[in-house]
């Protein structure tokens, strides 16, 4: 990449503000060498859909607070970039990767675009996804929409970015913004985490509105953070964390400075449960995570042993049938916001899908959306009885026993293997992940790179109960200052 962008490379967001506060570069110069690299690196990669034409206008008349002596934080002026599933009521598309929605349009901002909007960030563009957040087919390809075609690995262009928020963690990695923002139910910010060698931070459910947000599951959804840095992925959280009355998930979360619990010494005298009870899925991973844990320690950390902490057929099926059924209510609530002439029901999305067979059915089928347009209302008795069944045995027999039980303030394990091959013929290549107790709980998940395999890096999850992430925020940047800088990619 030419010398007229490469300042901007591994930039945090702490250094771009001391280049605008020193008037060494401005707002606009920093947004026009995100779009560059896009323009010139992304062509294979696939990571952004689309970029806001208004951006570099918004970056303008950001510098212009400036010089006139206004400020409005960590944020003003930094480009940062949204997951497609999130709306803007702007020229930008909101499609979850689905042709179906490019006819409509939202009727207002998401709350966490507002919310980024307010704190002086530049909307630069909207991030790839696995469309409908890879909750279309069981054999699907991570990274793949009827919108986009194949986002790839910033690594290995060959190999898998993880699903859903695929461009979002390619793009953060591939230093197109400052950082991304992401969406997951299980699995879909540190994922893509892993793959891409990023920051993935996996709030709270509850801590970040999902109001504008195209939806999977009121009980596991969450917007949260990608990013080169643990200080980054912080002050993004601290920006769109808080109270909406769009979202009661929200009612009664206090908003908080994130980037106050950053410690170089964080993981010293904590106490953190190893569960290897997860490991196992690939020997890449766990070769990654015990040298981490052997450093967990020499940075001044107890580790104890957590054997019993597994997920069992009974909470993936539980997670399952919650899922089916909340899909199919949460999208027609959703569509219902939607201006202009897309479908309205997840029926009329299916038979669009058909009618489009050669664009969105190409490689995989939409078995999944099939089954959740068959499912009843959130009131049918094995709704409820799912509900029930995952709360127990992600939180009370799961998360909060093993927290509790052995004091922890927190638990590690692999985040997952390193990228797999992109196959569009038979799918994902599943070795496992960390992902579902975190996700069925609705509990926070921070995945950190720890190493590498054959070029590829491989991250660590820290996970911990809910509304923990000041702690989690302890511990990755102690871990992060330890650690030494992440494994970037080639270009």
């Amino acid at each position: 990449m030419s010398t007229r962008t490469s300042w901007v490379v591994e930039r945090s967001i702490t250094d771009l503000q001391h280049l605008m506060v020193s008037a060494e570069r401005s707002a606009a110069e920093i947004t026009d060498a995100y779009l560059a690299r896009i323009a010139s690196l992304d062509t294979d990669l696939r990571s952004v859909v689309e970029t806001n034409p208004d951006a570099r206008a918004i970056a303008a008349a950001l510098d212009d607070e400036r010089r006139s002596g206004t400020s409005r934080g960590p944020l003003h002026g930094i480009p940062i970039l949204l997951k497609e599933n999130i709306d803007t009521a702007d020229d930008m598309l909101t499609t979850a990767g689905s042709l179906a929605l490019v006819g409509s349009m939202p009727s207002e901002d998401s709350t966490a675009a507002s919310r980024l909007r307010a704190a002086g960030a530049v909307l630069l563009g909207k991030t790839a996804m696995s469309e409908w957040a890879f909750f279309r087919s069981m054999s699907g390809t991570s990274g793949w929409s009827g919108r986009n075609g194949q986002v790839r690995n910033p690594y290995d262009p060959t190999r898998s970015p993880g699903g859903s928020s695929s461009g979002s963690g390619v793009a953060a990695s591939a230093n197109f913004a400052a950082a991304a923002v992401g969406t997951e139910t299980d699995g879909s910010i540190v994922s893509p985490a892993n793959a891409s060698g990023v920051i993935g931070l996996k709030p709270t459910v509850g801590l970040t509105s999902r109001a504008g947000v195209i939806p999977i599951s009121r009980s596991q959804d969450t917007v949260g953070p990608l990013a080169r840095t643990v200080a980054d992925a912080a002050a993004v959280l601290t920006a769109i964390a808080g109270p909406d009355p769009r979202d009661p998930a929200t009612n009664g979360v206090a908003s908080d400075d994130y980037t106050a619990y950053l410690d170089p010494d964080g993981l010293r005298g904590r106490r953190i449960g190893v569960a290897t009870g997860l490991f196992g899925f690939s020997r890449h991973a766990d070769r990654v995570a015990r040298d981490a844990i052997e450093l967990i320690r020499a940075a001044g950390a107890v580790t104890v042993d957590v054997p019993d902490l597994r997920v069992g057929p009974e909470l993936r099926d539980a997670e399952f049938e919650i899922l089916l059924h909340e899909f199919k209510a949460g999208v027609e609530e959703y569509l219902a916001t939607r201006t202009g002439s897309s479908p309205t029901t997840l029926g009329e999305v299916i038979t669009h899908n058909i009618r489009h067979a050669s664009l969105e059915l190409q490689h995989f089928g939409q078995d999944l959306l099939e089954q959740a347009d068959a499912r009843g209302p959130l009131t049918s008795e094995v709704y409820l009885e799912a509900v029930a069944t995952a709360q127990r045995l992600s939180r009370d027999e799961g998360l909060d026993r093993a927290l509790g039980e052995h004091d922890l303030d927190a638990l590690v394990a692999p985040t997952g293997a390193p990228a797999t091959p992109i196959d569009l013929v038979n799918g994902d290549a599943r070795f496992g992940g960390t992902s579902t107790l975190a996700a069925t709980a609705g509990y926070p998940l921070l995945s950190i790179p720890a190493g590498s395999a054959a070029g590829l890096p491989v991250g660590i999850t820290l996970m911990g109960a809910a509304w923990s992430e000041p702690s989690l925020i302890a511990l990755a940047s102690g871990f992060e200052a330890h650690r030494g800088p992440r494994l970037r990619p080639p270009r």
